[in-house]
């Protein structure tokens, strides 16, 4: 036995049978639940800031320390490739994609989501002018290098020029790296 509960179709009322509830939850998506998760995704990003403050300061000071012992053989190695035009690495960041889209903007704080590396990807470079950084080999475990940003994705961003030409790449953090590459230039 069916029960009629409304004996007449009225456009109206359909119409508003529909856009009421969507209405209602755009309106509930916009404007209470996207910014009470933006704010618990901040406030988690902020205790993690917090609680990996001191080891991310410890590992910079070990990965500062580091690239000074690099610097005269790195820019040694850079000084030859520049003689004889071969690889010189211009720039190199490492840490959170999102301040590396960012890059022209970047300064390096203690805070920051990246590390400077050029110097010891300078070091890396082998004498016929090359850098090769094998696939499944976390970055922030090269020396010279740290993790900037615990529990974030990493990338790895180089500039550097070769010959005549500058190019550029960037690669996730367990991604191998090739360079020089003809793809890559500028």
């Amino acid at each position: 036995m069916q029960i009629l509960l409304y004996g007449d179709l009225d456009p109206v009322f359909a119409a508003a049978a529909v856009i009421i509830p969507t209405s209602l939850y755009l309106v509930l998506k916009k404007f209470v639940l996207k910014p009470y998760y933006l704010k618990r995704e901040k406030q988690k990003a902020l205790e993690n800031m917090e609680k990996t403050s001191t080891p991310v300061l410890e590992a910079r000071a070990a990965a500062e320390k580091a690239q000074k012992l690099l610097q005269n053989v790195a820019n040694r190695k850079q000084n030859r490739q520049l003689e004889i035009g071969g690889l010189v690495i211009t720039k190199a960041w490492y840490g959170n994609l999102k301040a590396l889209k960012k890059r022209d903007e970047l300064v390096e704080s203690n805070d920051s989501p990246v590390i400077d590396v050029k110097l010891p990807i300078n070091f890396l470079v082998s004498d016929s002018g090359q850098l090769k950084l094998h696939e499944g080999v976390k970055k922030s475990g090269i020396m010279g290098f740290c993790d900037p940003c615990p529990g974030e994705p990493k990338q790895l961003y180089v500039e550097y020029t070769y010959g005549d030409g500058r190019y550029e790449v960037t690669v996730d953090d367990y991604d191998k790296l090739l360079i020089p590459q003809e793809e890559q230039r500028i």
